[in-house]
């Protein structure tokens, strides 16, 4: 097993997801992307990291995570002895979807603005 750590950036519901893992593979399911063996911060015991402490407390129970491959923004492969700083960061002006579902086509912005082709 390689010693590889990597820093997965992905979007879910209006919100900016940035975790780290050891393990990144393609899934077994088609078009998700599978997380295994989430790495976090270092505790310290003078100061707490609030959004760390969330996505810690989210994931706590969590062997494995597959994400959607269209919701991953950037995977990167870091060098050793890089110390993970997870975080979740709300999205402006992107407002989550009000169903729990797909964007609503008011979210989508149109490769070609009208008018300009």
């Amino acid at each position: 097993m390689s010693n590889s750590l990597y820093r997965v950036i992905f979007v879910n519901q209006g919100k900016s997801y940035q975790i780290y893992a050891k393990s990144v593979l393609q899934g077994n399911l088609m078009g998700f992307v599978e997380i295994e063996d989430l790495v976090f911060g270092e505790n310290s015991k003078i100061l707490v990291d609030p959004t760390e402490e969330a996505l810690r407390t989210e994931f706590e129970d969590t062997k494995r995570i597959f994400i959607p491959m269209q919701a991953v923004v950037r995977i990167e492969e870091l060098e050793k002895g890089s110390r993970p700083r997870p975080r979740i960061v709300a999205l402006d002006g992107v407002p989550p979807p009000a169903n729990g579902g797909s964007d609503s086509p008011s979210n989508v912005t149109p490769l070609i603005p009208p008018g300009k082709n």
